[in-house]
């Protein structure tokens, strides 16, 4: 099979049809093999009927449903356990990423031997304060942390080698990092490609302001995933042997103020615990034990964890 699409949605019931019948078009044109997996993630309007309906008309239409919302990066996880295709393309499914992209992104992974290429919405049609200055702030945060040099990490228009998607693990909201994932997976031939943006035609924005808050909290989290996720004790050990070395250093000039003073210089010496040495020595202690034990918890869930069921499917379609 050529090709699998992998559609997230919540409430999209205007655009699905639409959007379905591009893509049939364009995989028509180009005598593609393909299949397209709708992933519901909760839907609360028609949703899933449009999918099943879909699905019944073509068979290359499949589909899964999620019992409530879980987020998007869930509804990825899912759809790529279930893609069969040599190249794999995720796309919103509000219409604003244009179907026409897709044997551009598909030859790019065929033919120039890239392991992922992103899509990057070079002229946007969001709000210029509400979306795209931060979208610009967020994506150079990005570079400059991960090291994947993309212009726009967010563009939910990809395409992945499908041995790039069976071997990456998108959880959280991890999906605006998946090309991080892959480069720390090993797949470092990541291009990028530009875009057509498209202005919204049905409904509204399923995301507010808070997502680029979540984003750079995501950022760093990946930032440490990538550098210590595999050994937390080299992080925290090595804070907590600074905190120890504050705290003794501290301690020792506590002690040696307090016998100068009482034998050599024959002169009255405050209490240790009125000394605010004191209480730096203490703290940096107990910071340095708290850094200690957290590295020691981090190792320990890393060699008991189970991979715990994210999200729970209620219905599939043509799978």
């Amino acid at each position: 099979m050529n090709l699998s699409i992998v559609i997230p949605l919540l409430n999209e019931q205007e655009s699905l049809p639409e959007l379905h019948q591009w893509i049939v078009r364009i995989m028509t044109a180009n005598n593609y093999s393909y299949e397209v997996i709708f992933i519901d993630d909760g839907s609360t309007d028609g949703s899933w009927k449009i999918i099943e309906q879909l699905s019944n008309e073509n068979p290359n239409v499949k589909g899964i449903r999620f019992l409530r919302n879980f987020g998007k990066s869930q509804a990825l996880h899912a759809g790529f356990a279930k893609a069969n295709g040599d190249v794999i393309i995720t796309m919103d499914a509000d219409l604003q990423d244009s179907p026409e992209e897709i044997p551009g992104l598909y030859n790019m992974i065929l033919n120039q031997d890239y392991d992922l290429v992103s899509g990057w919405k070079k002229k946007r049609y969001d709000s210029v304060v509400g979306k795209n200055l931060p979208s610009k702030l967020f994506n150079w945060a990005a570079r400059k942390t991960s090291g994947v040099q993309l212009n726009d990490f967010n563009c939910g228009l990809k395409a992945y080698k499908n041995i790039v998607i069976k071997n990456i693990e998108v959880s959280g909201e991890m999906h605006r990092y998946i090309p991080v994932l892959a480069k720390n997976a090993g797949f470092f031939n990541i291009g990028e490609k530009v875009v057509i943006h498209q202005a919204r035609k049905y409904g509204e924005s399923k995301f507010g302001m808070n997502r680029f808050i979540n984003g750079f909290l995501d950022l760093i989290t990946i930032w440490f995933l990538s550098k210590y996720g595999k050994r937390p004790m080299h992080l925290f050990g090595a804070l907590g042997v600074v905190m120890f070395i504050i705290g003794f250093l501290s301690t020792f000039l506590i002690i040696g103020i307090k016998l100068l003073k009482l034998f050599v210089f024959d002169e009255p010496t405050i209490l240790v615990t009125s000394n605010p040495l004191f209480y730096i020595a203490l703290t940096a202690m107990v910071i340095g034990s708290q850094l200690f034990l957290a590295g020691f918890l981090g190792e320990i869930i890393l060699r008991t964890k189970n991979n715990e069921e994210r999200y729970k499917i209620a219905k599939e379609v043509n799978l």
